[in-house]
């Protein structure tokens, strides 16, 4: 008989585990970027399209909007990206790359190859964990029917 309360069962602990494990490897990856991963994940937003609403970052990276000004007001006082409000709708800010932001995409075109290389895994079994995460947090994201 198997325990569902052990450890090695549960979803919570894989996963958790999992993400503490492979953004350490992002670390000194990001680092000679000067960017922390949090940062890179907004950047990554940002390099998909910019100029992009807070909320439409925070909604990209599942994130509260507070949560995410603290890393925009570093980005901004590092010059990789402009604030600011929104013409059409005041409430709205706007944030947007600068040329140094866009410059440091050309730089980080190197970390997911070097993350591959660090993991020593084979992209096509990487990029099938990740199509299951996706539909994991697709599942989790989906309220239950009542």
């Amino acid at each position: 008989m198997t325990d569902a309360l052990a450890l090695d069962r549960q979803v919570c602990f894989a996963l958790a585990a999992a993400s503490r494990s492979v953004i350490g490897l992002y670390r000194p990856v990001l680092e000679p970027l000067g960017l922390t991963h949090p940062q890179y994940l907004v950047m990554l937003a940002l390099w998909e399209r910019s100029p992009r609403t807070v909320a439409d970052i925070a909604d990209a990276l599942l994130l509260e909007s507070a949560t995410l000004s603290p890393l925009l007001k570093r980005l901004e006082a590092s010059g990789l990206i402009t604030r600011r409000r929104n013409a059409a709708d005041e409430r709205a800010l706007a944030v947007e790359l600068t040329d140094a932001g866009r410059a440091l995409r050309r730089e980080a075109e190197l970390v997911p190859g070097r993350i591959v290389e660090r993991l020593g895994m084979d992209v096509t079994e990487l990029e099938g964990i990740r199509d299951s995460l996706t539909t994991l947090i697709a599942a989790a994201r989906t309220p239950p029917i009542e």
